[in-house]
């Protein structure tokens, strides 16, 4: 698709609301740092640093191998110049069959509200640009999916991307900050008994409350004990391991489409969440060689005080969950040892077999499907035409940048 749809409805609209604001679109430039913030933060989105924006260009590898044929993204001007309209464009590179695939992801779709009808405009130039052989989007809004699926784009055929799986390592730290950030004046009710807050009826994402003991984390890693041969640890940094990791992973995995893992590329992503003690790497090693790991990150909820740790990726030689459960296990620990309240898996794209089924107690519906593609390229439509060539997680995109 080289434009938006002539039978969607939405093209008329937008011309003739882009002819009578007189708004016009332009690619951004780093110069526009503080207009682009200044409107992400009217809207609530997260707003990064100067520094931290820059990186997602300058500190990517790929854009520094096409910067000359790459704009950072897009802005919407009023007639007056001012920045009504914002959508960023991240070059990021993947490899299926022993080829190169490029493929884009946006950041922070936003608008004002009198021009967000013109601001599909934005999400078209990201969408169909001509130089890219995959569109990935993994944080799709429940108000942009319309958009997305006008411009052609469908569903991620490999995991359950409007559900959360998760641990609750926290019970009753959780349950206060639920309570409080609901109503304040319940936090004397909290101080109280537990025979109070029982007798309150309170629920937790709809579920009512249930083995709030320690002896309930307990029940949940059963499955998931470390077998004595395998020793989990945390790793400080990505190291050289990880470059013979991807090398040995990449040639077992010539078939699936997989985000380049490079210690170069993974040193990129998660820069700022391990500047900012955010990030936890997770590793299992066979003497000095890595067989698999995992990464997540902490994310605090400002609302409402909750702190969570997402699965972010799980990378193993051997193709299979095996490894995933003693590291889980670990993870859960560290959870409760650091007063963590939830252990998340966004996206279920890891459920395989009943370990995941059983031991993750508890799911919550998300506002909508958040994991959508368009190819460009028809060789590669035809080889992710088949579910098995994907391996997705919340690497891909922009959900973990």
């Amino acid at each position: 698709m080289t434009g938006i749809p002539r039978d969607s409805g939405a093209s008329a609209n937008v011309v003739q609301t882009q002819s009578s604001l007189g708004a016009r679109v332009r690619e951004a430039q780093f110069e526009d740092y503080e207009q682009i913030a200044s409107l992400e933060a009217r809207f609530g989105l997260a707003v990064k640093s100067h520094e931290a924006w820059v990186h997602l260009w300058k500190g990517n590898p790929l854009y520094r191998e096409l910067k000359t044929d790459w704009p950072i993204g897009w802005v919407l001007e009023s007639g007056d110049g001012k920045i009504v309209g914002s959508m960023g464009n991240i070059p990021l590179l993947y490899e299926l069959d022993g080829r190169r695939v490029i493929v884009a992801s946006g950041r922070h779709w936003v608008a004002d509200p009198a021009y967000r009808s013109v601001a599909i405009l934005l999400l078209h130039n990201l969408i169909s640009q001509r130089r890219i052989d995959l569109y990935l989007n993994t944080t799709v809004s429940d108000v942009s999916v319309p958009a997305v699926v006008a411009l052609g784009c469908s569903q991620a055929p490999v995991g359950v991307w409007d559900e959360v799986a998760y641990w609750i390592t926290n019970y009753f730290g959780c349950l206060k900050n639920v309570m409080v950030a609901k109503n304040p004046m319940a936090y004397p009710l909290w101080k109280g008994s537990w025979t109070h807050l029982k007798a309150m009826g309170t629920q937790l994402s709809g579920l009512p409350m249930r083995r709030f003991s320690a002896a309930a984390l307990k029940n949940l890693t059963r499955k998931a004990v470390p077998k004595p041969d395998i020793d989990v640890t945390a790793c400080a940094e990505f190291d050289d391991r990880f470059d013979r990791f991807w090398e040995e992973l990449r040639g077992k995995n010539r078939q699936v489409l997989l985000a380049v893992r490079s210690r170069e590329s993974l040193q990129w992503h998660f820069k700022h969440a391990a500047e900012e003690n955010r990030l936890w790497i997770t590793t299992i090693v066979d003497g000095s060689r890595l067989i698999a790991y995992a990464i997540f990150c902490k994310v605090s909820n400002l609302r409402s005080g909750i702190k969570q740790v997402k699965l972010v990726d799980y990378q193993s030689l051997d193709n299979r969950p095996t490894m995933l459960e003693p590291i889980l296990a670990w993870t859960l620990e560290r959870c409760r040892s650091e007063g963590i309240h939830m252990l998340e898996h966004t996206g279920r794209w890891l459920e395989k077999g009943e370990f995941f089924d059983d031991a993750a107690p508890y799911r919550r519906k998300l506002p909508a499907w958040q994991y959508f593609y368009r190819v460009h390229n028809p060789i590669l439509r035809q080889q992710l035409g088949n579910k098995h060539t994907w391996a997705p997680s919340l690497f891909d995109g922009d959900a973990t940048l």
